[in-house]
């Protein structure tokens, strides 16, 4: 017998035997398509490598990636085994030269990592892109080691097809709290008074320490074993596209990247291979028609982690 949540507990779970009229939503590509209406902000269930070389080459705006890290590790029915970081390189660059073609001209691509393997991607994704920075950010989670510091930071690496790219400042903007305000000649220096106290909304830089990890009592939450949160994706979406645009990922475990475009507008595409994780995607996709909201990211603004 199943265990009864508690309450608060809001984690995605459907298993398989229950989510039937999610999956039967979810889309098989096994021939080329041509039109991208056709599998536009759709779910398609299978192997990014067997089904990239199907779809339409040259119409996503931006590609979110956040493939397997070179850990052991069980996905669903599957498992990523730890390879040498030669055969993980090539790994990279296979899954890479796959997804390449599908950028638009004036697209931008993220690819997600951890420390051991960041300096990998970054070899390979300078290979066919134009590397543009390193963004690290702060998980506040992370396994405690006996023997080492504990690993709480992950990388996101940003990249462009060209030196001609969207980048919307404004749209990632962070407000802080001011502790101590500047004044001249009597008046606030670039700081505002609300009836939550003094604030300024500050230039993102390319270190996050405001990313809360999704856990059971957020709705957003699932039983994925890596799964990345909704602010974070929020963060990439709103800088390098703009509403209308297309997001692809070629890896959506339980579909987060395609819910915050939802969200936020964006269409997109979102591949993944594991069924479970296609359930759990088109679970969310179909309860973010009704709630749009983005935890820590509201009134066009992002704030401060856990600044209620």
């Amino acid at each position: 017998m199943a265990k009864e949540k508690a309450p608060r507990n809001k984690t995605i779970d459907t298993p398989l035997s229950e989510g039937g009229e999610y999956l039967s939503r979810c889309l098989f590509v096994s021939s080329p398509v041509s039109d991208i209406e056709d599998i536009l902000d759709k779910t398609i269930m299978g192997d990014s490598l067997s089904v990239l070389p199907l779809i339409p080459d040259g119409f996503a705006d931006l590609i979110i990636a956040d493939p397997p890290y070179n850990l052991s590790k069980d996905f669903g029915d599957s498992r990523f085994s730890r390879m040498k970081p030669q055969a993980y390189e090539g790994y990279a660059r296979v899954w890479l030269s796959a997804v390449r073609p599908k950028l638009e001209k004036t697209g931008s691509v993220y690819v997600c990592c951890d420390w051991e393997c960041s300096p990998i991607i970054w070899k390979v994704l300078s290979e066919e892109f134009k590397v543009r920075n390193r963004i690290t950010w702060q998980r506040e989670k992370g396994r405690g080691a006996k023997a080492n510091w504990k690993n709480c930071l992950e990388d996101i690496w940003f990249a462009t097809a060209s030196d001609d790219f969207t980048f919307n400042l404004d749209a990632v903007k962070q407000r802080r709290r001011v502790l101590a305000p500047y004044t001249e000649n009597g008046s606030p220096k670039d700081w505002e008074e609300s009836s939550s106290g003094r604030y300024r909304d500050t230039c993102p830089s390319n270190f996050w320490d405001d990313i809360s990890v999704p856990f059971w009592s957020m709705p957003e939450n699932t039983a994925h074993p890596t799964q990345k949160p909704e602010k974070l994706m929020a963060k990439i979406i709103l800088a390098s596209s703009n509403k209308g645009d297309i997001v692809l990922d070629p890896f959506l475990g339980s579909g987060t990247v395609s819910v915050t475009a939802k969200k936020l507008e964006r269409h997109f595409v979102g591949i993944e291979k594991e069924p479970q994780y296609c359930l759990w995607a088109q679970q969310r996709l179909e309860r973010a028609s009704e709630d749009k909201t983005i935890q820590g990211y509201e009134d066009g603004v992002f704030r401060e982690r856990n600044y209620r």
